[in-house]
């Protein structure tokens, strides 16, 4: 059973700085990709940031130069550095992973999403 959980979410001032944390957990043989996106409510969900199993990232014109992804391999962590904060950067951020993971015997690809943090920009 793979579990995402997420944290690190909350109400911070605009110019402010959070880090939202992603683990993983379960029978995973391979990280493919692991990604935050983020949700607002009335709009889209969003593609975040995206970091790849060989450690290419890719970003939303929207956040670059503000929020960086990386990655604790050894304590099965993505984060989301999210610096010069703004109120429509507000959303509900989720992590998505995309997982080679043990089946019995056999080995699957799929997606995973965590339950979801709550981000707020405000004064």
């Amino acid at each position: 059973q793979v579990q995402l959980v997420e944290s690190g979410g909350g109400l911070v001032q605009p110019g402010g700085s959070l880090r939202l944390s992603c683990v993983t957990s379960g029978s995973i043989s391979s990280v493919n990709a692991m990604v935050w996106y983020r949700q607002a409510p009335g709009k889209q969900r969003e593609l975040v940031a995206r970091l790849t199993g060989i450690g290419n990232t890719n970003y939303a014109d929207s956040v670059k130069g503000r929020f960086t992804i990386s990655r604790d391999i050894a304590k099965n962590t993505v984060y989301l550095q999210m610096s010069s904060l703004k109120p429509e950067d507000t959303a509900v951020y989720y992590c998505n992973a995309d997982l080679t993971t043990w089946q019995g015997m056999r080995l699957m690809r799929r997606e995973y999403w965590g339950q979801g943090t709550q981000v707020t920009v405000s004064s």
